[in-house]
């Protein structure tokens, strides 16, 4: 028995040894994270996420090209991207799935995926998921929506139905926009956000 548990926290130690080592939550009013640094986005530019900040804010959301909750929320995502655009509210996708570089996840295929949706917004890569990391983001979709002067004031899901859109009866980050473009404190400021997990590299 001693034996058997002594085995099994070794185990626990070494797997926990290969598992990102993330960053503290980011807290509401926190500032936007490694907001200085540049990150390549599909039009070959170097972007940081100051510089694609716009006067009424940021929305910063984590994205993958392949996850099947990305596919079930995409319409509704496309909206609240054009919501937050037209209400001059800066809108970056950023993709950090590291592990799926080779794959369905390289700049190659972030490319045909935005080409096909006809995309308008930033979509970076994470190297080494630095920027999941410093969110402390973990699924996709996740969205993380700053004020003017660069303060988290939303951080979770699109709404409270991923899974199934005809199901949605808060819609969390569209109510989030509208109360912050209103000078007004976000009624549900966080919310769990259910998705595919963030592929980093082991």
């Amino acid at each position: 028995m001693i034996k058997s548990a002594l085995y099994l926290s070794v185990c626990t130690l070494l797997f926990s040894s290969f598992l990102p080592a993330n960053e503290a939550s980011l807290e509401l009013g926190a500032t936007i994270p490694k907001a200085d640094t540049r990150l390549t986005d599909i039009s070959g530019k170097e972007v940081s996420l100051n510089a694609a900040k716009s006067n009424a804010g940021l929305l910063v959301i984590f994205v993958a090209n392949q996850c099947p909750y990305m596919l079930r929320n995409e319409q509704r995502l496309q909206s609240i991207c054009e919501t937050a655009h037209n209400n001059r509210v800066g809108v970056v996708m950023i993709n950090s799935n590291e592990a799926g570089r080779n794959a369905g996840e390289s700049l190659a295929a972030m490319k045909e995926y935005a080409a096909q949706r006809k995309l308008p917004y930033y979509y970076l890569v994470d190297r080494n998921a630095e920027m999941a990391d410093a969110f402390d983001a973990n699924h996709t979709p996740e969205c993380f929506l700053f004020d003017k002067t660069g303060k988290l004031v939303y951080k979770g899901a699109i709404d409270d139905s991923p899974g199934n859109a005809e199901a949605v009866k808060n819609k969390l980050l569209h109510n989030a926009i509208t109360e912050m473009l209103a000078g007004k404190n976000v009624a549900v400021a966080t919310s769990s956000a259910l998705g595919c997990n963030i592929k980093r590299k082991m």
